[in-house]
């Protein structure tokens, strides 16, 4: 299960990404009860802040890619991490002084969208590059499980954080401070253990290649298709948590502190169970995707809090799995040249779809109530599913039929 963290670049990797996801999801639940704090419990700039942040991805996202297949990768992180920590700063220093506004938090979110257009796919791209392809699927699963280990422990400590500070402001300067982790772990990293991909020369039609190979090859469209239509409404979902929190349940903030790490323990033992498997199967991949829309449906329905929060549960286990086996059989089924191109296509669709989904299910929790919103996103997951695996085989069809006419012309 463990067997990633025996190379040591990427244990210090891990070790640097536990303290800075702490402070990822100290800021991330700040972030959402600061808008609702400015705005007095609206809906719509909540899922408005949420797209902000995901926007530059749908926009930009694949040509993040392009610059992490033609640049040293670990240059790249290491700048992009130094450029978050500032923003972090700058937020909390204008919430700390009372000068914060709603525009100033949509602004810093786009701020970070942008620069997560370059930092996801790089750092994806990055992994091989620590552990070879041997050991990629286990330290895609165990990034998943530190990722989601700093879920748990995130939200609940912004909740207590929240109410002892009696703001959101500290929490800020404290994920700022965490950056300081994942950057010394980049710094000190020996470089002779890499196994860098040769930078590919600037050329036209990059962009373009990229997304040819992988309408080509079914075994990449099938899960970037996929993820796709999850994603878009799976991105929005700790938006949903804290609206359900809020304004269905009426907790507090410690509350629906606790409601995001009983998904993120669910996520987290979904990571676990990811990293012992030797292989990510189809089959894995559309049980998590039907799984997520079955209990997304399910929470949506739950009639007491304690009921929502056990349900929250498979829930964090189902979206983990999609997303651990997707990330897996991409990465896998990629050229080593190619890489970065790829993993910035998977990202854009990955967190691109949150700009689409985010509003829509914000408006819809408006119009209808927080309920209505979390149903309604499971039914559409369901429903993207089938229209995944349907779009695979049309485009599959095309593709295979291009050469036979163009030799029979």
């Amino acid at each position: 299960m463990f067997r990633s963290l025996h190379i040591h670049n990427y244990r210090m990797f891990a070790a640097g990404g536990t303290v800075s996801n702490v402070g990822t999801w100290l800021q991330r639940t700040a972030q959402d009860w600061l808008v609702l704090d400015l705005t007095h419990g609206s809906a719509a700039a909540l899922g408005t802040a949420t797209a902000l942040q995901f926007l530059p991805m749908l926009l930009f996202g694949m040509f993040g890619g392009v610059l992490a297949d033609r640049y040293p990768k670990r240059p790249i992180l290491i700048t992009a991490q130094t450029l978050m920590a500032a923003l972090a700063l700058t937020i909390g220093v204008l919430t700390m002084t009372g000068s914060a506004q709603v525009w100033h938090v949509y602004v810093m979110a786009f701020v970070l969208g942008m620069i997560s257009c370059v930092e996801v796919p790089t750092r994806q791209a990055f992994v091989v590059e620590m552990v070879g392809r041997r050991d990629l699927p286990n330290a895609i699963a165990l990034n998943s499980s530190i990722f989601n280990l700093a879920r748990v422990v995130g939200p609940a400590l912004a909740g207590v954080l929240i109410y002892v500070f009696g703001g959101t402001g500290p929490l800020f300067l404290i994920n700022a401070l965490t950056f300081g982790g994942v950057i010394s772990s980049l710094v000190f990293m020996r470089k002779s253990e890499l196994n860098p991909t040769d930078p590919v020369p600037r050329a036209k039609g990059q962009l373009r290649e990229g997304l040819k190979y992988v309408i080509r090859r079914e075994e990449l469209l099938m899960p970037v298709l996929l993820i796709g239509f999850v994603s878009m409404f799976s991105q929005s979902f700790s938006m949903s948590i804290a609206l359900m929190a809020r304004e269905v349940f009426k907790a507090g903030a410690s509350s629906f502190g606790l409601a995001s790490s009983m998904f993120a323990v669910g996520a987290l033992g979904g990571a676990l169970l990811a990293a012992r498997r030797a292989r990510l199967s189809k089959k894995v991949l559309f049980a998590g995707a039907l799984g997520f829309g079955l209990f997304q449906i399910a929470t949506g329905l739950a009639p007491f809090y304690p009921a929502y929060l056990l349900l929250l549960i498979p829930t964090g286990i189902a979206l983990i799995t999609i997303n651990t086996a997707a990330n897996a059989s991409v990465q896998l089924a990629t050229s080593p040249e190619m890489r970065g191109r790829v993993m910035g296509i998977y990202m854009l669709v990955f967190t691109g779809g949150a700009p689409l989904g985010a509003p829509l299910i914000g408006w819809l929790s408006e119009l209808g109530g927080p309920r209505a919103g979390v149903i309604l996103s499971g039914v559409l997951v369901l429903a993207g599913t089938g229209l995944a695996v349907l779009m695979t085989r049309l485009i599959g069809r095309r593709v295979r039929r291009r050469p036979v006419l163009a030799l029979a012309g």
